[in-house]
């Protein structure tokens, strides 16, 4: 099933043309990676896709519903988005927990499996032992990953991300991306990320777009290669 569908998208700040000519979809079970030299758009290609810039031609297509029918939810994680400040009130678990209201939960109490998702999502990405620091505590690579950690929290089932691995060491990097793949192929989510750090990934992604440029010319999309070492990682 489709969640994202874009064709033949192009992209200009004012008269200076930047996307051009793109066209890609993903699906519900995909983890596609995107990547391009610095500058290339991609940041520029995923606020189009989300609607936070408008496509000077073209379309972007977002699905309404999920594989089994219900409302889709997206989950975004923008570039460097963690920004509290040291006198941020709230602790890890508060701020994570809150992720979980999204869910028609408000002024509800947080159940079993509320609680349950919470701790996945921080264990996830390596802040299950800092749950009770205080955001304006930690470092900016920690306010990062706890980003993460919220929208995992929300159970999205299309996720975009942009770069969400800085910060983190390789062995955190490694157990995220294993992450994404079992969410992919046993939760049917849909993964368009962002990544600098193609070859580590192609062992977990299953497409692969990439943003070039001739000279003189606007960003376009020049790969879209199935990630044949996918069957080939263990699970």
């Amino acid at each position: 099933m489709r969640y994202i569908e874009v064709k033949n998208l192009a992209f200009q700040y004012e008269e200076e043309p930047v996307l051009e000519n793109i066209s890609f979809e993903v699906n519900a079970g995909e983890f596609v990676m995107l990547t391009g030299e610095n500058g290339a758009a991609k940041t520029t290609l995923l606020r189009n896709i989300l609607g936070l810039l408008k496509p000077s031609k073209g379309s972007v297509w977002l699905s309404p519903t999920n594989y089994i029918g219900e409302k889709l939810v997206v989950g975004y994680v923008s570039q460097q988005v963690a920004s509290f400040n040291a006198g941020f009130p709230s602790t890890v678990l508060e701020l994570v927990q809150s992720g979980r209201y999204q869910r028609g939960k408000w002024f509800k109490r947080l159940d079993g499996e509320d609680k349950e998702h919470v701790r996945r999502s921080l264990e996830s990405v390596g802040m299950w032992e800092m749950r009770h620091k205080k955001i304006g505590e930690l470092s900016g690579g920690q306010k990062q990953r706890i980003s993460i950690a919220r929208v995992f929290a929300t159970d999205p089932d299309l996720l975009v991300l942009d770069e969400p691995t800085t910060g983190m060491d390789v062995h955190s990097q490694e157990e995220f991306y294993k992450l994404l793949q079992y969410n992919c192929k046993e939760h049917h989510k849909g993964i368009l990320m962002v990544t600098h750090d193609h070859d580590q990934i192609r062992h977990y992604a299953t497409k692969h777009i990439e943003l070039v440029q001739k000279e003189g010319s606007p960003w376009r999309c020049f790969s879209m290669d199935s990630c044949k070492e996918l069957s080939k990682h263990p699970s």
